[in-house]
């Protein structure tokens, strides 16, 4: 095997077409973990009487606990393990309520051969298949296993 950046990845080069999802129900302890690391103490995120009257109709969840899911499938599972974000273009375009669930899904829609660097397209979903969020990234996956274990 010749010696490129992708065949010292864990997973590899990934396929230009490739997908890959991550679900979960968001939860009033994701907003409270987030206020925990960011401070973020937005009354739409805890007065249950202020958001019920506002256009969201009810508490949401900071943006960060939505796009957080994309997070993981970009480490986790596409590109995979020793994944970073370069870039992000995200537009919010439907709050995420508290007890939602969501699904949050990466096609690779570019890849390079010189460096392991992908472009993918975002998408967060509700389980209406509303968008959440949507937008684009460029992903570099760090090349984490030695010379020897490519052979």
């Amino acid at each position: 095997m010749t010696d490129t950046l992708w065949a010292r990845t864990i997973a590899g080069q990934p396929e230009q077409g490739a997908t890959a999802s991550r679900a979960r129900t968001t939860s009033m302890r994701d907003v409270e973990m987030f206020t925990e690391m960011t401070g973020d103490r937005n009354p739409i995120h805890y007065d249950k009487a202020l958001a019920e009257a506002s256009p969201f109709g009810g508490l949401i969840v900071q943006g960060g606990v939505t796009t957080g899911l994309l997070n993981a499938v970009v480490a986790e599972d596409l590109p995979g393990p020793g994944t970073v974000f370069l870039e992000t273009h995200w537009n919010f375009v439907k709050a995420v309520a508290v007890g939602e669930s969501i699904t949050a899904t990466v096609t690779i829609v570019e890849v390079r051969d010189d460096k392991p660097i992908c472009k993918l397209e975002t998408t967060v979903r509700n389980d209406n298949g509303e968008d959440c969020v949507v937008g684009t990234a460029t992903t570099y996956t760090m090349p984490l296993r030695e010379v020897d274990d490519c052979a």
